[in-house]
């Protein structure tokens, strides 16, 4: 039995890494724009499927995945001047319909650029698992959760000691403050779309390995992603973190011990509980007047 707890619930973190990579990158354009992106799951997909196409042009894996993370932020930085830019003024609703729309639309290029069949990314170091305290662990999910610690480190790091970091942080506190003391709001929420979708790609790129990857894989996962930022609190960076990890485990101990068949489920199912019972969500969503 304590074996079949610690595979559980290895298996339980490094998905709910993957999550938490997923609600960082809804957190922080919820704190820019005060919208929710929708298509921060595509960006987990483009992240996949640009490494795969790197690789496969002959590209080592060290080159491909850095490269596959900054055209996924290319792309987020376009969404943002495209789609998001001209619709400024727009209140919170119309912006969320129009990143849906953008989740169809590079749902569909994507369909078109690459295929709809499942593509296979090389393990960073091997497919030979791991014996670790009785559970069976891919080197590959070692990957994903030191690289997921990396990430949110990193970011520790820029919005706590840069000064463009700094000045994200005070436009999700209050934009018009920002703006008077000289703040480019429009910079910060540009920014924001980008770094979000490089957190979206290197959730991609570290789990297409594992899962594989397809036109398609950004779907499940920014749902789930989504689900964990609205657990742990919108717009709280360590309620992302904190959402993605339990979220991770409570579906590998309900897969393990209950079964598979209703691990989909339980995300929505958590959705629905914290809108009714915890709208705040554990650590408190971010909540700011926007004018």
């Amino acid at each position: 039995m304590n074996g079949a707890w610690l595979q559980f619930i290895a298996s339980g973190l490094t998905v709910g890494a993957i999550y938490a990579l997923v609600a960082l990158g809804f957190s922080i354009i919820y704190n820019a724009s005060g919208a929710i992106n929708f298509a921060q799951g595509e960006f987990v997909m483009i992240g996949g499927m640009s490494a795969v196409t790197f690789v496969g042009a002959g590209l080592p894996l060290w080159a491909a995945v850095p490269l596959a993370v900054l055209a996924a932020g290319g792309v987020g930085l376009l969404l943002e001047k495209l789609a998001i830019e001209p619709a400024r003024r727009a209140d919170t609703v119309t912006l969320i319909i129009i990143t849906i729309g953008a989740s169809l639309l590079l749902r569909g290029m994507a369909q078109v650029l690459w295929d709809k069949r499942v593509h296979p990314l090389p393990a960073f170091s091997g497919d030979k698992p791991l014996q670790l305290l009785g559970a069976t662990v891919l080197p590959q999910s070692l990957w994903v959760l030191a690289g997921a610690a990396l990430a949110v480190a990193g970011l520790s790091w820029f919005f706590g000691r840069t000064l463009f970091g700094k000045a994200m942080r005070a436009t999700a506190f209050n934009p018009l403050a920002a703006r008077l003391m000289g703040i480019n709001t429009r910079q910060v929420l540009l920014a924001s779309f980008g770094l979000a979708a490089m957190l979206g790609a290197l959730a991609g790129v570290l789990v297409a390995p594992i899962t594989f990857t397809s036109y398609d894989t950004g779907v499940m996962l920014g749902l789930k992603g989504f689900a964990a930022a609205m657990l742990g609190g919108l717009g709280s960076f360590p309620g992302a973190v904190l959402g993605g990890l339990l979220l991770g485990l409570v579906e590998g101990l309900g897969a393990g011990f209950v079964s598979s068949a209703y691990k989909d489920a339980i995300a929505f199912v958590i959705i629905l509980a914290v809108l009714f019972f915890m709208p705040g969500g554990l650590l408190g969503a971010r909540r700011s007047d926007r004018v």
